[in-house]
């Protein structure tokens, strides 16, 4: 599915790009000269300048490059004005140092809740959202490299763009109900997409893939071993174009060849399939019980712990997520998304998210007092209240549907 989408993407990426040409709307490229230049009001995103591209690099590398909102509203800034821009063919992003992106930065998430500060924490979902869409129905080809660390708004600011070059070091997850809260930044649109039930899989338990996986489910469209990361950018350096099929075969050409292997995934999406599909949290961690004292295989007892250890109301509120995504479209997804964190961080639920935060990320005890304290305790209203519109003076996401179609 995943695959499909991406190629239905950029069949009609390049048709607009056509469709503005004949309209007279595109002019020919002008060659630039490469340029390392830091970004005027911050340095948390540089910008590498390419003979027909632009680089957004995402620079917290001390922070595994999470995101914040200055960061979101750069990238949207930069985002437009090169769209708009008939001398840039293609854009690229990439992270420094050893992330791509370990995605939002939560703990400061946490430190402002804490100190009452919920507008400005709406304000980092609503501009991160937003970036995440304008990345969605971008009309020039994107390129991320996802050399690194790549998780949770890191999936979102990369994977609904057209192609995606993991590598080695590459390790992919949404780990969000390990801290409280829900798949979010599109998380709920791109995995409900994935084949069969893996979405689920990977919402609940919270694992972690490396590039070969991500190749075979989707998530990733290109690899190349991170040493040959230079080659592939200067051969990228070198391209005048904003045909996503010239880009495209460049990366096939300048990258490598990586295969699944025996502990892969792909090698267990049957049993996936057979547990995750199941209506309720329970019916899955019973299905999975059952499942692993059958195979008695390794990933099976990891998963089971993983669910274990999450959040029982972020499990059933994921579960939920994850199955209405597959039904909707992703400017639907990202609104709804939206609803579900100012919820999430709201007085009724905070404590969820400000808990598994403490217990991963700030005092690293890995040992939350989740509340409510197990699955069965967790009732359909609480759920329902997760999913509930804002309130009369808290705004709905506003996406520029009108003006920016969506194309996957």
């Amino acid at each position: 599915m995943a695959g499909l989408a991406a190629a239905a993407a950029v069949a009609r990426r390049a048709g607009e790009v056509l469709r503005r040409r004949s309209l007279g709307g595109v002019r020919p490229l002008s060659s630039l000269q490469p340029s390392h230049a830091a970004a005027s009001a911050s340095d948390e995103v540089l910008v590498e300048g390419k003979a027909s591209a632009r680089a957004a690099v995402l620079n917290r590398p001390g922070h595994l490059n999470a995101l914040t909102t200055t960061m979101g509203s750069r990238l949207n800034k930069f985002y437009e004005s090169w769209e708009d821009n008939p001398d840039i063919g293609f854009v690229m992003m990439k992270g420094s140092g050893r992330a791509f992106s370990a995605g939002g930065d939560v703990v400061n998430l946490r430190r402002l809740i804490g100190e009452g500060k919920v507008e400005e924490c709406k304000d980092f979902f609503k501009t991160l959202y937003m970036f995440i869409y304008v990345l969605g129905t971008y009309l020039k080809p994107h390129v991320a490299v996802l050399d690194g660390v790549t998780m949770g708004g890191g999936g979102g600011v990369s994977i609904p763009g057209t192609f995606r070059i993991a590598t080695e070091r590459t390790v992919f997850a949404t780990p969000e109900v390990h801290i409280g809260f829900h798949p979010d930044a599109a998380a709920s649109f791109y995995l409900s997409h994935l084949t069969g039930h893996v979405g689920e899989y990977l919402a609940l338990t919270g694992e972690k893939l490396k590039a070969a996986d991500m190749i075979a489910l989707g998530l990733a469209t290109h690899y190349s071993h991170s040493e040959g990361l230079d080659l592939v950018d200067e051969r990228l350096a070198k391209l005048v174009t904003d045909d996503p099929s010239v880009i495209d075969s460049s990366l096939a050409q300048y990258g490598d060849i990586v295969y699944p292997d025996k502990t892969s995934i792909v090698h267990r999406l049957e049993v996936i399939d057979k547990c995750f599909s199941l209506e309720t949290v329970e019916e899955i961690v019973d299905a999975l019980e059952s499942e692993a004292a059958k195979l008695n295989e390794e990933w099976c007892t990891l998963a089971l712990k993983r669910l274990k250890e999450a959040s029982p109301l972020a499990l059933k509120v994921s579960l939920r997520s994850i199955r209405e995504g597959r039904y909707q479209t992703l400017d639907e997804c990202l609104v709804r998304e939206y609803r579900m964190s100012v919820n999430g961080i709201s007085k009724q639920f905070s404590h969820e998210f400000c808990e598994g935060v403490r217990a991963r990320l700030v005092d690293k005890d890995l040992a939350p007092k989740w509340d409510p304290p197990a699955l069965e305790y967790v009732s359909k209203d609480m759920v329902d209240a997760y999913f509930a519109p804002l309130g009369e003076f808290d705004p709905e996401l506003k996406l520029p549907t009108e003006s920016r179609e969506a194309f996957i």
